[in-house]
């Protein structure tokens, strides 16, 4: 067969790897495919920049959507909704196949982008849209294709797991924690799109996506990101045995009519330290998931980096290129299910209170009395002195630590609001979900 052409668009730190490994790995990839793969250009917005020696500056060119026309097998690593969006629509409908890791635009044009690729009778492909080089979607769409899966639950943003882990391990400030992360590259100089949770939930939005057979849009998930995570939360969760992430939680729900529904939600969270998740460290990424048949499965590896996503980008071009070669097509959009997405209202969590609280008797009687009044219960619960009484004899202050057992979200904020007004509580010094067994 004559040699498939690959259009590469964009050449950051991913595409310079995708390009590198295409020429070194040449042979083996055609022996792979069945025929040779052909990088015909690459797509830049600048030509004068220093891109080493691994990238042939003759491919280079400004001209994207002349380069998509001529390509067979189109590789989109632009980023960001546009061009990328246009560019991969115009790839579709002219015949060629698409690999993208844009989370981005897959967590916002999904469903349109599917549809193309269905109209021009090609493929989308997306690995390394969630959790880098870590097989995760392909075994969700495909491999569980048979099973039924309950829950996703997962670590899914690298630079937010190295802040919490540093915070965690060395005592650092999040400030601290955040330049050590840009030092690394693991942090943009504007680090928002990861410390307030944009880049986790567009992730979740495909996970739940594929896992529950559902269209699930990136404004579909409930989002909190790290930024107010403090070090007394750090530190609360060390004395009850547990660690903070942020976490992506995607679960199959079951209402009190028995009606099924989903929610979707990233947020910082304390997690038991005998969790697989909880010894998840640095820059890593790992994805627990939870299916009927084969129980419990956990996804782990690094969720970044250009030669880490490269791998996940090449194993999506083989397998487009294969079903090119012998005429057929892989899974395509699955959402026949289109479950009801549960408001953040309704899902069941553990809530872990932190309260300042007046030194004197009965004031335990008091919270527990409250809490009780909004259908929630508590699991443990630890009192001790934080400043001693005054001269005169009045009562000192207390800080006192509830933890929860499982509650519907809108009563446990219920709770926090009543706690809040009660004049033995001097603060609600922080809150904080609790997810995940020993």
């Amino acid at each position: 067969m004559e040699p498939l052409k690959v259009a590469l668009l964009g050449c950051g730190s991913v595409g310079t790897q995708v390009a590198r490994l295409l020429t070194a790995h040449a042979g083996e990839l055609a022996q792979r495919v069945g025929t040779p793969l052909e990088l015909i250009g690459i797509a830049v917005r600048t030509l004068d920049a220093d891109r080493g020696p691994d990238v042939d500056t003759r491919l280079l060119t400004t001209d994207a959507p002349e380069l998509v026309k001529r390509a067979d097998l189109v590789i989109e690593l632009i980023g960001g909704i546009e061009p990328a969006r246009t560019l991969i629509l115009d790839a579709l409908s002219s015949g060629a196949s698409v690999v993208t890791g844009n989370k981005a635009l897959l967590a916002e044009h999904g469903p349109e982008l599917y549809e193309a690729a269905d109209r021009g009778g090609v493929e989308l492909y997306y690995e390394a849209a969630v959790a880098g080089a870590i097989p995760i979607l392909r075994p969700i769409r495909e491999s569980l294709a048979g099973d039924r899966i309950r829950r996703v639950l997962g670590i899914v943003n690298g630079t937010t797991n190295y802040v919490l882990d540093k915070m965690d391990t060395t005592g650092a400030s999040f400030q601290d924690a955040v330049a050590q992360a840009q030092a690394l590259g693991y942090a943009e100089a504007d680090p928002t799109a990861d410390v307030e949770g944009y880049d986790a939930a567009a992730k979740a939005a495909i996970l739940a996506s594929l896992a529950f057979h559902t269209r699930v849009h990136a404004d579909d998930v409930h989002r909190e990101g790290i930024t107010t995570v403090t070090a007394g939360d750090v530190a609360s969760a060390k004395a009850i045995g547990a660690v903070v992430k942020l976490l992506a939680i995607c679960e199959r729900t079951v209402a009190a009519d028995g009606s099924e529904g989903v929610s979707v939600r990233v947020h910082p969270a304390m997690i038991p330290a005998g969790h697989p998740l909880a010894s998840v460290r640095e820059a890593f990424n790992a994805v627990f998931v939870e299916a009927e048949a084969a129980g419990e499965l956990m996804f782990y590896g690094r969720g970044a980096g250009g030669t880490p996503t490269a791998s996940a980008v090449l194993g999506d071009l083989v397998s487009a290129a294969r079903n090119r070669v012998s005429g057929s097509r892989g899974p395509g959009e699955s959402y026949y299910a289109q479950l009801p997405l549960r408001p953040m209202g309704e899902v069941i969590t553990r809530y872990h209170i932190s309260l300042a609280v007046a030194d004197r008797p009965g004031v335990l009687a008091t919270v527990a009395k409250a809490i009780a009044e909004h259908g929630v219960s508590i699991e443990t619960v630890r009192q001790q002195q934080i400043f001693e009484p005054t001269d005169e004899g009045q009562g000192g202050r207390a800080s006192l630590v509830v933890v929860t057992h499982a509650a519907t979200e809108a009563a446990l904020k219920a709770t926090v609001s009543a706690l809040a007004g009660l004049d033995i509580v001097t603060a609600v010094v922080g809150v904080m979900r609790v997810e995940g067994e020993d």
